[in-house]
C-alpha cells in the first residue's frame, strides 16, 4: 500500500482530543488537519515532527485579551502581544474593544481588522462595543464578523473616556438598550460586572480618608460590588434574552449569583482568570501596583470557590484578561494608587498554569484543555474551526513537554509589558511549550518566535454555532 503524502505529520505524541488522550499521528495539509491516524499508520510528509513524550494540545483560545492597538504602542500592539501569545501556546485571541478610538462603529471595526491582519502572529477575533446605542453600528459590526460585544457596567476610568466611549453603560436604562441591541445579533455579550454607584461611593469614602495604598483599591471594589452587578444584569436579561457571558468572575459571591440564575434556567455563562486562581490579595502586598486589576485579587476562600466553580461547570472557561501597560504607568501608584491603570499581562502563562494544574493533580488534562481551548470556541461560535484537534479543524497545535519545567523570567518573555509581569516572575511550572503551530505553520519553536507577522487570520464566528450548553 502506497503511503499517503501530507504537508506535515506530527507523530508519536499523546494527542488530547475531545474523547481524551489518544495515541494518534496528526496529518496536516495546508492550514487544516486532514487526518488523525492510528500511531504507526504508513504516511509521508514534507515535514515530519516527532512528538515522542509530549502532549499534543489544541492551541489555546483566549476569549478575553487586550492589546489596545493602535492606541498605545508603548504598551503593546497586535504584533508584540500576539508574539507573546504564540510563545504561550495561544493560537487565537479575542481582542477587546478598548482602544483610541474605542471599537464602537463599523468603520473603526474595519480599521482594527485591517491592522490585525497586517500585524498578528496568531489568529484573532474582535469584540465590538455597542454602547453608542446605534442599531446600525451594532448590526454593521456583527456583519463584519464581530465575535461578540462587550459592555462595562462601570463608568470610564479617569482620563480614559475616549478609549471607553461606547463601552461603558453604568445607567440601568442605557444598559437595557445596549443588551437589547446585542440580542438582535444572536452573538454573545460579555459583561464586566461591577456596580457603579457602590464602587464610586466606596472610592470616594476611601479617598476622603486619605487612603492611597494598594489594598485601598481592593477595598473600593469588595465582592458585593461584583455580585450585585451580576444579579442586576441577569435579572434585567430575563426580559431581554441576550446571550450573556460574565467576564472575569473573581469571587464566591459573584459565582453564587451566577449559579442562582443558572439554577433558575438562565443560559448565562462565566469565566475566570489565572490571576484569581493562582494569586490572592496577599500578592497585592507582594508586588504592589503590578497586581492592581479590576475586579481585584480576592481572598483564599474566594480562590477555593473559583476552583470549585470550574470543577462543577459553573464557570466554563479560563482566560487571561491580558492587559499590557508600561512600568511608568504602573509606578504612578507611588504617588496615587487611584491613577494607576488596572491590569496585568498574562498571555504567556495561561497554558503553562492550567496544564501544570492538570499535571499536579488538580484536574484532568482533558478538563484543562476544555477550559482554555474548546469551551471558549464553542461558546463564541468558532468551534470546530478552532479549539479542538479534529479532522477539518484548523491546524492550531501546541506541543507540550511534561518532562521539563519552565521558570518565568523577564528575559524569556515576549510581551511588550514583560517588565510589568511581576505576578508570575519566578514561578516554576511543570512542563514546557516546545512548539506552537498556527494554521499549519510553526510560529514558535524552542524558545523563539519564528513565525511571520501577518500570518494570523481574522476569525469570524457563526452565530448559529454559538453554544449555550454549559
Amino acid at each position: 500500500m502506497t503511503p499517503v503524502n501530507f504537508d506535515t505529520l506530527i507523530m508519536n505524541g499523546d494527542v488530547v482530543t475531545e474523547r481524551g488522550i489518544e495515541a494518534l499521528d496528526i496529518a496536516i495539509r495546508g492550514e487544516q488537519i486532514v487526518a488523525l491516524l492510528a500511531r504507526g499508520t504508513p504516511a509521508q510528509a514534507s515535514d515530519v515532527i516527532d512528538a515522542t513524550g509530549m502532549y499534543v494540545l489544541p492551541g489555546a483560545v483566549d476569549i478575553h485579551f487586550h492589546c489596545r492597538a493602535p492606541a498605545y504602542p508603548e504598551r503593546g500592539d497586535f504584533a508584540t502581544e500576539t508574539r507573546a501569545a504564540a510563545a504561550g501556546g495561544v493560537t487565537t485571541i479575542f481582542e477587546m474593544p478598548i482602544s483610541k478610538p474605542c471599537c464602537a462603529t463599523g468603520d473603526i471595526f474595519r480599521a482594527r481588522k485591517a491592522l490585525g491582519e497586517g500585524d498578528a502572529y496568531v489568529n484573532f477575533a474582535l469584540y465590538g462595543a455597542p454602547g453608542l446605542l446605534k442599531r446600525e453600528e451594532v448590526l454593521d459590526m456583527a456583519a463584519e464578523g464581530a465575535v461578540a460585544f462587550k459592555i462595562f457596567t462601570t463608568g470610564a476610568p479617569a482620563g480614559r473616556n475616549d478609549e471607553f466611549e461606547g463601552l461603558c453603560l453604568p445607567g440601568t436604562e442605557e444598559l437595557f438598550q445596549g443588551l437589547s441591541l446585542v440580542a438582535e445579533t444572536g452573538l454573545v455579550c460579555t459583561i464586566h460586572c461591577e456596580d457603579n454607584p457602590l464602587l464610586e461611593w466606596n472610592t470616594a469614602r476611601l479617598q476622603a480618608a486619605g487612603r492611597n495604598d494598594i489594598l485601598a483599591h481592593g477595598e473600593s471594589r469588595p465582592p458585593y460590588v461584583e455580585a450585585l452587578s451580576v444579579a442586576s444584569v441577569l435579572t434585567m436579561n430575563e426580559a431581554i434574552g441576550a446571550n450573556i457571558h460574565i467576564a472575569h468572575v473573581s469571587c464566591e459571591a459573584a459565582l453564587n449569583a451566577l449559579r442562582r440564575f443558572k439554577r433558575m434556567g438562565a443560559t448565562a455563562t462565566g469565566e475566570t482568570c489565572p490571576h484569581y486562581l493562582f494569586f490572592t490579595e496577599d500578592d497585592m502586598r507582594r508586588v504592589g501596583p503590578y497586581a492592581k486589576i479590576n475586579p481585584p485579587l480576592r481572598s483564599h476562600s474566594d480562590q477555593t470557590a473559583l476552583w470549585e466553580g470550574l470543577a462543577d461547570g459553573s464557570l466554563m472557561a479560563v482566560t487571561t484578561d491580558h492587559s499590557p501597560f508600561t512600568v511608568e504607568e504602573k509606578e504612578r501608584a507611588r504617588t496615587d494608587i487611584w491613577r494607576t491603570p488596572p491590569g496585568s499581562p498574562g498571555i504567556e502563562e495561561l497554558v503553562l498554569g492550567m496544564v501544570d494544574a492538570a499535571l499536579t493533580g488538580r484536574m484532568s488534562l482533558h478538563k484543562a484543555v476544555s477550559l482554555i481551548s474548546t469551551n471558549g470556541a464553542k461558546r463564541f461560535g468558532v468551534y470546530p474551526q478552532k479549539g479542538v484537534i479534529a479532522v477539518g479543524s484548523d491546524a492550531d497545535i501546541v506541543l507540550y513537554d511534561p518532562r521539563q519545567t519552565t521558570t518565568i523570567a523577564q528575559d524569556m518573555l515576549f510581551s511588550q509589558a514583560k517588565a510589568c509581569d511581576k505576578l508570575y516572575e519566578g514561578i516554576t511550572y511543570q512542563g514546557r511549550i516546545r512548539r506552537t503551530m498556527v494554521n499549519g505553520r510553526t510560529v514558535f519553536l524552542e524558545g523563539d518566535v519564528i513565525g511571520e507577522r501577518g500570518w494570523g487570520k481574522f476569525v469570524r464566528p457563526k452565530p448559529e454555532n454559538v453554544s449555550k450548553e454549559f
